[in-house]
């Protein structure tokens, strides 16, 4: 299949931020290129154990790149690993792993890039405030432009199944978070993936217009 331009272009900076050393395609990818954004790996842990996530299904791979990381980078190596925001148009803190537990790393790092004209979003499970016992959504004013909220369910239940929390009450710790983040971050959007079973993408996108978030559908095995 003949490549168009703007893959030849994502393959040839690919190949130069594998030269400059910043983990690409590598087995400890701190950052990698989808769809014209640089998203950055942080962590490998996460406060869920999603079933349909690759990680609980034998592969550490998204889209070839080895997001198992060997060790949790420090903000440094994270802010090179990022890059210059002029080669992308959104500098996306997403890899297998929840970049919240890692919150004041990603928000230094967010500020820097920010610093140097990035367009900052965060794609998060929402359960920051549930893990780290306190509102964290109002550090993100001014250096978040963008959260990606992950819900993947309509009702407790439905979440439950799919999404196996570690915490009680995390359902409805999502919700909270997505609305108190609503009034820190300008654009706020819930997502629901169509494809697993049970889950009503019509009755998650009411959800969210009734919280006063945006929504996005996704669909299972698709990603970026």
């Amino acid at each position: 299949m003949q490549k168009s331009a703007s893959d030849i272009t994502l393959h040839a900076a690919e190949a130069d931020r594998k030269a400059e050393g910043r983990g690409v395609g590598g087995s400890s990818t701190i950052s990698y290129l989808l769809n014209g954004n640089c998203y950055l790996n942080i962590t490998s842990r996460c406060t869920l154990r999603c079933a349909f996530c690759p990680k609980f299904n034998g592969s550490w791979e998204v889209r070839d790149y080895g997001l198992r990381l060997r060790g949790e980078p420090g903000v440094e190596e994270i802010v090179a690993a990022a890059g210059n925001p002029a080669e992308y148009a959104e500098l996306v803190f997403c890899g297998l792993g929840e970049p919240t537990l890692r919150l004041d790393v990603m928000l230094e790092v967010a500020r820097r890039m920010k610093e140097r004209g990035a367009r900052v979003r965060v794609n998060t499970d929402g359960l920051a405030n549930l893990v780290h016992g306190r509102d964290v959504t109002p550090e993100f004013a001014g250096v978040v432009d963008a959260i990606s909220i992950s819900v993947n369910a309509q009702d407790e239940a439905t979440y439950e199944r799919h999404c196996r929390p570690r915490h009680a009450g995390s359902f409805a710790a999502v919700l909270e978070f997505a609305r108190r983040a609503h009034r820190h971050v300008p654009e706020v959007t819930m997502t629901a993936i169509d494809g697993l079973e049970g889950v009503d993408i019509a009755a998650c996108r009411d959800l969210a217009r009734r919280l006063g978030v945006g929504f996005r559908r996704r669909v299972l095995d698709v990603v970026g």
